[in-house]
Parts: structure tokens; sequence; C-alpha cells
């Protein structure tokens, strides 16, 4: 029969054909095609006959043609057929789908979809027809029969689409048909359809099918709702993760857990490079994603920032494109998350609304760390987003050589947070990827050599991180390190000194750099350059401290500890102990050339020595014997000589130039601690094994040291030619030199008075001695201060630091003022009968705390080492404590007069800059910090927190202060008061905000505000800043604004002289000394803090309300937004009552009235975007709340009519003073121009604040519109603009000027505007 068949289609006309076919029945003709197409003969050609027989043009042929056509796609879903056949069979039922009439395609296209939703199909081979059966569909434009009623060919394909998505999906066929749909043509909304539908599929498919499925969602994306695709997959990827890492961090004994960790990894990656590779075919889905991450950074994170997006950004950046755009969010976006934490931690009522989000710092280095999956398409950009945040983020410029933060306090934090997750970013990438470690180290190493200028520490912190991490890794890199020792003599000092630290690791695993580093610091022992030869120094320094010699006492004091990798290759390799010692002697050699050079450079050895000796002991005898040979140069031997130091020898003359050339002083600094050191720890040791051997320098030096003292008490200042006589001036040869020989008796007469009390052992002579070279240090320290005086410069008066160490400012401290030992008694009583020496002890351990303050460490041994210059500080602290709490300063003040500052008040500043030192450097040993303040602390007892220990000290101070405040008003000690506040507000910062004892705080600040009257401007503005800062952390601090603007009313007086305030007295400590400027401008700061929080959630609620998209859910969507809502107005509505009394107050002129202009510019800005975010809200079917309406109205009657009466007080109170300027004008002719551009200078704050009273009743009018409701009833428009010239006051002004020159042009426009001050306002 088959055979019939095709030799009748053969034939040329088909009548024959479909008379033979008519007498067929259906099912055998179905019958005898399957047979055919399972044997796999000639199907095709059969198939092409049976259409041929049954033509479209009959009703009945199409019919059979459509059961053929049913047939075939069942065979084809039977998955009998041979794969040529089948591809056969498909491509005819392709060509004739186009011939089939509407009805009928209708009916064909429900028969596939309804298979497809209850899951009849089998292999889904049938689904390649049915894009073609959609867009045969489409194109049909007559009405079809669709359900119930009739649509077009178009409207029939979309719900027929939206049946399908509308159905269950086998999640088999998922990828099948979301491909089927790319061919299909499809309008805007049925591609948010299609992808809504394949979207929600995601969840219920095997993880390792979604990366082909996105694959055809991301081609499909090319139809249009790319935002929707893009939101889609990295919204489920981020629930995925969160679901992945709840997980993990769960209960350990889970067996069952999701999804493993590499897989899920795995799958982001090829997800990732996926929509990379789309972004590269179509711009257009780029600049979607680029849209998502800007509105991440505007509003809320939402779903959009999380790990995986971020990652997908960074992978984004290997397109060049687009690559600085991103780069460029991710770095505002990175700023932004600090900026705002920092903001919600300072303020509790940001706090209570604002839920503390997961930080992006946080998510980065979760990249970095998802990153080992292979992720390499990631690693470059992770890389690079790491160098952008150092780069743009590090310290700035460098100014006196101190480093300077570019930004104000403020921002600090912010940038400093975004500069360390750059470095921590790459640190972690180094360790991950073995492949970029070269890249990252290069990049490093040329920041350190390229940018000497500017302040490198992040870099150089980095690169000893890195080294330390690994440094056999950087062994295969030591080529790049050799390469940097190049630049060494050409790189600032600092620089050198962090950059041998960081390497200092490598030197002992690798041989070849360190011999390459001593070349180049031999060839920079000679350099032209002074700082090439300092950084020479230094570094041969650094290497005898780090080879220790065999014998050397073990010390625990190491800069860096090394890792047991390193220990181990020590032991393995040929330079050991014994090599080290030839080699470290090799190096003192070539140091002591130096000892010839310029001061500078024997200033740095001589500061390096101590530590070298403390680490390396064995070469004791050579670094002794060379500072011996050193100051035999300069000391006279003879026993009778005075005075006993060649001062002469250690000046310079050159020419006219005059210059140090021995720091002598340093010299015998660097004797006596080495000397000190060596009696201790080495001398011992050696008196065990034998005797008489080493002690011959030691012994010569402590000579010495005693005979410079005994000779220097007995020498007057005559002998050094430095009596008040002599000629001190900067600008003389012979002034320069005697200041020069001043400092160096002085630095002297410091290093003996510590020799002499080291090795005194408390008795009586030996601290009589110790006076008598304080006196000598007085009385020169005296006529120094006396001369400097006298001259016009000062330059004298700066004082050098102090030669004393830390160490023992603080046993002398203790001494003075806390041993109580009976045996001590008597030749303690000596140091203590001199008020100078105490007053001297104690400045000079707060010069130490003060250097620490701006350095992060103090001169003298041990002075870089933290661990120790925080014993010190603390007992340093315990002592001054003692004294100030036991001897208060009102005692001691009575007690004596005497000239310089009472020791106290002197102790209680130490007190102060201890505090902040100490939370500045050392904020993770606070706890330890205030226990060993506290006295009566016993090792047993119970744990005691930080705020009760804190509590503590703070009641004590409090008691003091109380003192204070209660003392007649002539015996008031501003200073001393405002020390105390300083002392309370840096202890208050230790409270917990939610303990009891920061309320009560709180309230005794607050209650010493209300009752405390003092007319002291700085001891009140620091008393209120404390308030303030107290206040934050508790709740918002409008209420507290509203009340003292009203008592500085009441104080100040009203703009309308005839209108009487009546006084409230909330606060005493606002009265009429303080109340303007100090409180006024310290009120209008606050209030600016507040307004940046309301501005801050008004542009947060901005970005929810744009996020937003579908109208019905939004009015459920915002719901949550009704508290921040509710707060911002409540805000603004407590703040228009604050602006309201300060705007009617007789501000006296200047920087209050010009910023209080600024703020209440500020204020209608803000007002004005709150209207523009209920303009916004009013699009999403939402009404604008009633609370809303009533600040509206407040504006309006009670803060812009105010404003403009307050302009024309300024103006007049202007006029008036340029005026009274015109009169004085005889006198001094040019008062009057300057007068004048001030008072243009100050006006102009004025044309801003109308702009911005104006800009709000504009977007007002737009809000009235668009709600429905009217809110212009209760505002006036203004008239500020109303350029009216009045007859009658016109004729007066001229009258009264007409005896006057051209001045009267000022009036004119005072006259002009003075008719607005004149209306009476009620009260």
């Amino acid at each position: 029969m088959d055979q019939k068949i095709l030799s009748l289609a053969a034939e040329k006309t088909a009548d024959r054909l479909q008379k033979f076919l008519q007498t067929l029945k259906e099912d055998d003709l179905a019958n005898l095609l399957q047979n055919q197409a399972v044997k796999g003969k000639a199907a095709g050609a059969l198939l092409r006959a049976i259409f041929k027989g049954f033509p479209c043009s009959e009703e009945a042929g199409a019919l059979r043609r459509l059961k053929i056509y049913s047939c075939c796609v069942q065979l084809l879903e039977s998955g009998d057929l041979q794969k040529e056949v089948a591809s056969e069979i498909i491509g005819l039922l392709m060509l004739e789908v186009h011939n089939f009439p509407g009805a009928l395609l209708v009916e064909l296209a429900s028969e596939f979809v309804d298979a497809v939703k209850q899951g009849n199909l089998t292999n889904g081979k049938s689904l390649e027809l049915l894009p073609i059966i959609f867009t045969a569909l489409a194109t049909k434009k007559e009405n079809l029969a669709y359900g119930k009623g009739e649509l077009s060919g178009e409207e029939c394909k979309k719900q027929l689409i939206n049946t399908l998505c509308s159905g269950r999906w086998d999640h088999q066929y998922v990828i099948q048909l979301t491909s089927m749909f790319k061919d299909v043509p499809l309008t805007a909304e049925e591609v948010e359809i299609v992808v809504e539908k394949v979207l929600t599929m995601f969840s219920k498919l095997n993880l390792q099918e979604i990366p082909p499925l996105v694959y055809q969602l991301l081609v499909l994306s090319s139809k249009g709702s790319r935002k929707k695709v893009l939101e889609g997959i990295i919204a489920f990827f981020n629930k995925l993760d969160t679901q992945h890492s709840e997980e993990q961090s769960g209960d350990e004994l889970l067996d069952f857990v999701t999804v493993p960790s590499g897989e899920l990894r795995h799958v982001e990656g090829t997800i990732i490079l996926h929509i990379v590779f789309a972004i590269k075919l179509d711009c257009e889905l780029g600049r979607e994603l680029l849209k998502l991450l800007k509105a991440g950074q505007q509003g809320d994170f939402g779903s959009n920032i999380c790990p995986f997006s971020i990652a997908l950004f960074l992978s984004v950046t290997r397109i060049q494109r687009f690559e600085e755009q991103v780069f460029d969010l991710l770095k505002s976006l990175v700023i932004k998350s600090f900026k705002d934490l920092q903001l919600l931690q300072g303020s509790k009522f940001l706090q209570d609304l604002v839920p503390h989000r997961c930080c992006v710092s946080t998510m980065i280095l979760e990249v970095v760390k998802n990153s080992v999956h292979s992720w390499d398409h990631v690693t470059q950009g992770l890389v690079e987003l790491g160098f952008i945040l150092m780069d743009s983020y590090g310290p700035k410029k460098i100014l006196d050589g101190k480093t300077i933060e570019a930004s104000s306090g403020l921002s600090r934090m912010p940038n400093q947070h975004a500069c360390k997750l750059g470095a921590n970013i790459l640190l972690e990438t180094f360790k991950i990827h073995e492949m970029i470690r070269q890249e990252i180290l290069e990049q490093v190493l040329n920041r350190v050599v390229t940018r000497g200028s500017s302040p490198i520490t992040h870099f150089i912190d980095l690169l000893s991180d890195i080294i330390m991490y690994s440094p056999l890794v950087l062994q295969s890199c030591s080529s790049k390190v050799t390469e940097t020792f190049d630049y060494l003599s050409f790189l600032p000092l600092q620089t050198v000194q962090g950059l041998m630290k960081a390497v200092q690791p490598l030197l002992k695993v690798s041989l070849s750099i360190r011999d390459s580093l001593i070349l180049v610091l031999r060839k920079a022992m000679f350099a032209r350059q002074l700082d090439a030869r300092k950084s020479a120094v230094a570094g041969f320094l650094l290497l005898l401290k780090n080879f220790k010699v065999l014998g050397s006492l073990s010390s625990s004091q190491c800069s860096q500890s090394i890792g047991i990798s390193q220990v181990h290759v020590d032991v393995h390799s040929r330079y050991n102990s014994v090599a080290n010692e030839t080699f470290c002697l090799e190096i003192m050699d070539s140091l002591r050339r130096c000892l010839g050079q310029q001061a500078d450079v024997r200033l740095m050895l001589y500061e390096g020595f101590y530590d070298v000796l403390r680490r390396n002991s064995q070469l004791a005898n050579s670094i002794m014997q060379t500072l011996l040979s050193q100051l035999k140069q300069f000391y006279e031997p003879e026993p009778d000589m005075l005075p006993p130091l060649k001062l002469e020898a250690c000046i310079l003359t050159q020419g006219d130039q005059i210059s140090l050339q021995e720091p002598l002083d340093c010299l015998l600094c660097c004797i006596q601690h080495c000397l000190a050191w060596y009696k201790s720890r080495v001398m011992p040791l050696q008196q065990k094994e034998e005797e008489e051997e080493e002690e011959g320098f030691y012994q010569d030096l402590d000579d010495m040291l005693e005979s410079i003292t005994s000779r220097m008490i007995k020498s007057e200042l005559e002998d050094f030619e430095l009596d008040k006589s002599a000629d001190f001036s900067q600008s003389t040869g012979i002034g320069i030199k005697n200041n020069i020989c001043a400092f160096l008796v002085m630095g002297v007469c410091e290093v003996l008075i510590e020799y002499n009390f080291s090795v005194s052992n408390f008795s009586k002579n030996k601290f009589e001695d110790v006076l008598s070279l304080f006196m000598c240090y007085k009385e020169l320290s005296d006529i120094l201060n006396e001369k400097a005086g006298k001259g016009k410069t000062k330059m004298a008066n700066k004082t050098n630091d102090s030669f004393l160490s830390m160490k023992f400012v603080s046993d002398l401290l203790t001494a003075l003022f806390r041993d109580s030992t009976q045996s001590h008694e008597e030749s303690l009583s000596v140091l203590r009968s001199s008020n100078e020496f105490m007053r001297y002890a104690v400045s000079v351990a707060l010069q130490k705390v003060q250097q620490l303050k701006e350095m992060g460490h103090v001169s003298g041994p041990d002075g870089k080492n933290p661990e120790k210059v925080f014993q010190n500080l603390c007992d340093i602290t315990r002592v001054l404590l003692w004294r100030y709490t036991s001897i208060p300063t009102s005692v001691e003040e009575s007690g004596k007069k005497e000239k310089g500052k009472n020791i106290s008040l002197l102790c209680l500043e130490g007190l102060q800059k201890i505090f902040s030192v100490v939370q500045q450097f050392y904020q993770p040993k606070i706890h330890q910090f205030l226990r060993a303040l506290d006295a009566t602390d016993k090792e047993e007892e119970v744990e005691v927190s930080v705020t009760q220990r804190a509590a503590f000290q703070i009641r004590q101070f409090q008691r003091s202060l109380l003192n204070i405040l209660s003392s007649q008003e002539e015996d008031f000690n501003s200073k001393e008061a405002l020390l105390l506040v300083t002392v309370l507000s840096n202890l208050s910062k230790l409270l917990e905000p939610s303990s009891t004892q920061f309320v009560q705080m709180l309230s005794w600040t607050t209650k010493i505000c209300k009752e405390n009257s003092w007319e002291d401007a700085s001891f009140c503005k620091g008393l209120m800043n404390l308030l303030f800062s107290l206040h934050v952390l508790c709740k918002s601090p409008v209420t507290l604004l509203r009340d003292l603007s009203q008592d500085i009313h009441g104080h100040l007086g009203d703009i309308d002289q005839d209108v009487e305030v009546e006084k409230t007295n909330h606060f005493a400590v606002v009265n009429l000394r303080t109340a303007a400027p100090t409180v006024c401008l310290l009120l209008l700061s606050q209030a600016e803090k507040v307004l940046e929080e309301v501005d801050w959630l008004i542009t947060k609620l901005k970005g929810q309300v744009s996020q937003e998209i579908i109208p019905e859910a939004s009015s459920q969507a915002t719901l949550p937004n009704h508290p921040i809502e509710k707060a911002i107005i409540i805000q603004l509505g407590t703040l228009l009552t604050f602006f309201h009394e300060l705007v009617q107050t007789a501000l006296p002129s200047g920087s209050c009235v010009d910023t209080l202009l600024k703020d209440l510019c500020k204020m209608y800005t803000i007002l004005t975007a709150l209207v523009r975010y209920y303009l916004q809200v009013c699009q999403h079917s939402r009404g604008i709340p009633k609370n809303m309406e009533k600040l509206v109205k407040l504006s309006g009657s009670h803060l812009t009519p105010l404003c403009y009466s307050f302009i024309s007080y300024i103006q007049n109170k202007k006029s008036k003073s340029l005026k009274h300027t015109g009169e004085k004008k005889k006198e001094k002719t040019a008062a009057g121009p300057t007068a004048m551009a001030r008072a243009l200078r100050e006006t102009k704050p004025i044309p801003n604040l109308i702009f911005a009273i104006e800009q709000y009743e504009k977007f007002l009018i737009h809000l009235s519109k668009r709600s429905k409701v009217n809110l212009m009833q209760h505002i006036k428009l203004s008239t500020s603009r109303d350029f009216k010239i009045k007859g009658n006051i016109l004729d007066m002004v001229l009258q009264e000027d007409e005896d006057e020159d051209e001045e009267g042009t000022a009036s004119e426009h005072e006259g002009q505007n003075k008719e607005p001050a004149k209306k009476k306002r009620k009260k």
C-alpha cells in the first residue's frame, strides 16, 4: 500500500492520490505511517505524499491532515524512532504548519499545552514544533474561536502562553520549554510571564540543571525583562548561600546537607561566566546590571547586593566598557556602607528604626573565600578592587613630616576601614590563589618604591603580613624583592625602615636576599645623600638585632615571631649562630665608620645600639668598646678639670654655618642605658662563670660617669660660658653656638639624673647629687626661656624631648609620691623638699604621653615596644590618679603660692591625655588598664566589667568636679573644671549605653547642667558637649534642643523689642554670657546632625519606594515604613519648634546668625525632600498621613513668616551698622568699603534661604494636586520678592537723609524692607 501511495504521489496531478487516500480509514493510514517510521523506511516520502493528498483547501482534508499531524507528534514522543527519521519528520511537520487554517492551529497548540500541563511528554522531542505553531498562529489576522469567545491570532497566542505558564511544568522539560520560547515572537508582557514562570522553577530543579537553564533564560532575556532575569538569578543564589551558611554554622551532627559547598560554588562560577558572556553580546544586559548595583547603593541593599552579586560585578570588570563604572560603584558602595555603619553606631534613634544589616565588607571577604573554587574570573577583579580601595582611602599627603588624613575627623574612620578592607582582600587573595601571588607582591613593591613622597604605611603593613604568612613562598619572588633593594638609597628613611622590618623574615630563609641587601647597604653607607646613609645605618642595626650570635640571652621581645617553617629552614641551612658572629662583627666594623659622619647619622646609631644589645647580648663587648672610645674623645681625663666635657669639640663650624657635630647627650644616654642593662642582665651570669675578665670597659664607663657627675655639680654656668650675660639669639653665630651648648648641657644633666637615681639604691648623697644636677638643668632652662621670651622668635621655647626614659619617669613618680618604705623616707625627703623637681617629674611624664599621642611611640629604650610602654603608662596613671585625688588642687594652692603650674593640675592634665591615648592605641587592653588603676583589686576577685570599673573612676572625678562647682566664685578654677569634663567625656565612652551606670551618668550630667550657672564659656561648651554625646546614645536629642532654644530666647530677648519674652529656666548653664555664641552654635551643630540623620532616612525610604514595582502590592509593601515616616515627621516637627524659638531671638550678628541661616536652609531642603518622597508615594496609590499635613501646617504658621521677619531684622541691623560706619568715615576713610564687603558676605545666606523656602512651597503645590489634599491652606505664599516702592516710607527716608551724602542709598534700601518688622506678633 505504501508503494502505491508513493507511486501516485509521483504523478503530476494529485487527483488520483486524493481519491485513493479518501478510501482508506484514518487508523489504517496512521498504522501504515507508524510501521514505516519505526522500520526507518521511506517515512519522510510517505508523509510528504499523505500531506499532498490532503490539501488544506478542503475542510475534510485539513481535519485528516490534523489527525496525521497528531499521530506524528505521538510517534516522536514515543521515542521509538531513529534519530535521522525523527529529524526528517520534524522538518516536514515544520514546513506544513503555515498551511493550517487558524482554528486548527489553535487546536494543535492547545493539544501541546495540555500535554505539557498534564506531563504527558515522554522525551519532549516534539516541543521543537511549538514555536512554529505559535509563530504561525500570531500571523493569523482573522478572529478565531477560543474558549467561549473569539480572539485574534495574536491574542490566542497570548492566552495559550498564559495557560502554558500557569500550569505545572515537569522539571525535566523546563530547559527545553525555556529554549523553545526564544524562537517564539513575544511581546514584553509575554516575556515577563515566561521569565517569572522559569524563575519559579529554579527551586524545583537539581543544582546541576540550573546553569543550562540560566543560559537559555539569558538568551530569552534579549527579548526583554532583563532586569527581572538578573534580579531573579541573584535572589535565588543569595537565598541558597544564606541557607548553606546557616546549615554550616548550625548543628555539626546534621547528616543531611542540601548541597555540598564545592558543588554550589562551581555552579555559581559557571553561572557568573554565562552572565558575563551574555553581557558581552548584549550591552543592554550590562546596563541593567549596573542599575541594580546603583539601586542597591542608594536605597536598601535588598537582595541585590550579596556575595554572589558582588562576585558577578567583579567578573563584569573584565569587560572593558563596564570596568571603570563597576569599580567606581563598588568603591562608593563600600565607603557608603562604612559611613552608614558609623551613622548608626552614633545614634540610638537610628538603631531603633533601622535593623542592622550585613556589612558589604563581610560580603566581599566571603567572595574571596568562595573564589577558591576556581573562580579565576573573579580573582583579577578582587585584586584590582583591593588596590583601588587602598589607593583611594589610604592615609593622605604628609605635612611637616606627619601623616594627615585629608578628610575631616568624622569621615576618617570610614576611610580607614575601607583601606583596611582593601588590605584584607589582597592578603586573603594572596593566601588562596597561587597564580596571582607574584602580581600582588609586584604591585605592592611598586607602590612602596614609586610613592616615596606620600605615606605608604598601609602598603608596608600589607607587605609585612604577606611575608609573615609564608616567607618560603616568597623565595620564588626573591628577584622582585632584591630589585626593590636597589632603590633603597632614594627612598625616605621612614619607608626604608618599614620595608626592612617587613622583609626581615625573608633574610632568615634566603641567603641571596640577605647578601644583596648587605651590598646595597654598604654602597648607601658612602652615598652623597644624608638620608641614604641614615637608611644604611637603620638597615645594619636591624640585621644586628635579628641575627643572633651563639650564647646570646634569649629575649622575648623579638619584633616578629618567625613561623615554624622558617625555624625548620634555619636548622638545615649553612649559616648558623657561629656564622652569624662573623657576620655581625663585620657589620659592627661598617657601623664604626659612621661615627665620623653627621650628627643625624650618629644619633641613629646611638638610638639603635641599646636594642641591638638587648637582642644580641654577645655583641656587648664590641658595642661597649665602641661607645667607650667615642666618649673618650670628648671627655676631660684630668679629675680637676671643669667642665668635664669638651663641648667645643661637639660643634662644627664651616664658614658661617654652625651645626652640631656630636650629639654628646645622646651618646651618654646610650652608654647609660646599655650599662644599666649590662649590669642587670649580663654581669650576674658572668660572675658565676669567671671573675675579672670582661669588666674593664664596664668599670671605666662607670668611673667616667661618676666623675662627670661630680664635676658637673661643681661647674658653674660660667664654666660653660652660658651664664645670663651670654648671647642666645638665633641670628648670630655665637648665639646659635650657645643655644646648641645649652641644650647639650641640659641633656647631659638629664642623663646623669637618671644614671644617679638608678645606681643610688636610695642613698641620700646620690639624691642630693640628683637635685644639684636638676638645679643646673633648671637654671639653664630658665635662662633660655627668659631669653626666648624677650626675643621675637620663640624657637628656644620649643623644648627638646626629654632624655629620661619612660620606665625611669614611672619609677621616679612612684618613688616621689607613693613610696612609703621607712628606710627610703630620709633620702626621698631630699627630692620631695623641692616642689620644682616634683613638678618637673610630672611634666616629663606629660611630655612622654603627648609624644605617644602624636607619634604612636616614645623616645628612649623600649619606646617602640607597645607592651612595655603600656605597662609604664599604667604605672604612671596609678601614681597621677592617687596624687590628684589625695591632694586636691585647692588644698595645694592654699598651702604655697609659687610660680609655675600647680602639681595636682598637671596630674589631671596627664590623666586627661592618658585616657584619650589609651582609647586611641590600646582599645583592646582597656579592661587590663582599668584593672591596673584599681589598687584594691585582688587576684581571686570576681570578674568586674569595664563598665563597672569605668563607673568607679567616673565617681572619683565627679566628686572633684562637684567640689570645684561648690567653691566660691573667685576660687572657681575654669581650667581644672574643663579638664575634669574632658576626663569624664573620655571615661563615659567606656560605659555600655544600656547599663544603669550610663543612665546614672546621663542624669548626673543633666542635673549639673540644670543647676550650675557658672559664666564660663569653655566650661559650658565642654559640659554641653558631654551632655549631647551621652544623650544621643539613649534617644534623639530634639526635645533637649527645643528646651535649650527656649532658654536662649529668654536670655537674649526677642527681635521685636516690644515683645516681652517669658524666661524659661530649663538649664541654668545657659545664661547671658554663654547663650551666644557658645550654646547657640553648639545647638545648631547638633540640629545639623539630626537633619543629617533625617535626610539619610528619607533617602533610604526613597530607595525602597523606587524598588517597589507593582502598584497593587505597594499598600502592603510600604506598611513597614510607617514607623520610619512617623519618626521623621516627629523629628522635623520638634526641630521646627526649635528653629521657631531661635528665629525670634535677638542673636548677635556674626557666626550665630550665619549658621542659623544655613541650618534653616538645610531644614527647608529636607522638608522639600520629604514632600518629594510623598510625591513618589502618591504615584503608588497611597495617600499622605495626617501627621504630615500637621507638619506642613506648622511650617506655614510657625516658621516661614518668622524667617522673613528674621531676615528683615538682620538687614535692618546690617544697615544700621553700615550707617554707623559711614559716620566714622570722616575719621577713617578705609572703614566703609571693608564694612560693606563684610555686610555683603554676611547676607549671602539670605538669598539661599529664600530660594529653599520657595522650592519647598513649589513642591507642596505639586503634592496638593497629586494627593487631592489642600496643603497650601495654611501657607501664605511668600512676598519677599515684592519690590513695590512704598511712597510714604520713601518720603520719610528722603527727609531723614537730605543732609547726608551718598550713604543715603543704603538707608533707602533699609526703608523698603522695614515694614514686615513693624508687625506685632502675638505671644
